[in-house]
């Protein structure tokens, strides 16, 4: 059993939900989602938000090592299940994205796969990976985000303003993380929008996946 630890966040009705519905989800599309999200990386990587670890199966021989952070205790110990079935080093370890306990410059590159929209302060977030990342390094990303279409947009901060984080683990569905990435000083490089349907009783919600990259001079 995973032992208590000061980063836990405690979400144990949503992870149990998450740990039941991730497969549906997976079998409808996310899978390939992840497969090409992952594709490519090198070197040491960290995955913010690693939930039940199902992005472990899809992380290519290329990579070293990747560090896992996952702050919800039960999710946590899926993904330290499915860490020792994994074909390259995965070393799962508590932890919340605003307060990464890594070095300056220590990853080639991050991944954040639907987390961005649950962190408690996006804006902090985005600047402990930029932190983390080598010069050069980049960012994986695959996010839900707020639609384009005004009436729907509406929908999504009416839920954001109600009762839908609270049943969601801290979800927001009507984040622009897109804008928020290249405001946090990346440079996105890819980003392709498209609506996804992950159950079948849920609506199609418009998801961005792509990779931005901390310039290799400037900003620090």
């Amino acid at each position: 059993m995973t032992k208590p630890h000061s980063a836990d966040v405690h979400h144990p009705l949503f992870a149990r939900f998450y740990l039941r519905f991730s497969p549906a989800a997976d079998k409808r599309g996310a899978a390939a989602h992840r497969a090409r999200l992952l594709d490519g990386l090198r070197g040491t990587v960290v995955e913010i938000g690693a939930g039940d670890g199902s992005n472990f199966a899809h992380y290519p021989t290329t990579v070293d090592h990747v560090i896992a952070l996952e702050p919800e205790p039960l999710l946590r110990q899926a993904a330290e299940r499915r860490a020792r079935a994994a074909v390259l080093p995965v070393e799962v370890r508590a932890g919340v994205a605003d307060a990464l306990p890594l070095d300056d410059g220590s990853c080639d590159a991050a991944v954040a796969s639907l987390v961005l929209c649950t962190v408690p302060d996006q804006r902090r977030a985005l600047a402990e990976l930029y932190r983390v990342l080598r010069p050069g390094g980049e960012l994986r990303f695959y996010e839900h985000v707020v639609a384009r279409k005004p009436s729907i947009a509406r929908l999504q901060r009416l839920a954001d303003a109600t009762v839908y984080p609270r049943l969601a683990g801290g979800c927001h569905a009507a984040r622009d993380t897109g804008a928020a990435i290249a405001d946090a000083g990346f440079v996105i490089e890819t980003c392709e929008r498209f609506p996804f349907k992950a159950g079948a009783l849920l609506p199609a919600i418009p998801h961005i996946l792509g990779t931005a990259r901390r310039p290799a001079v400037g900003r620090t």
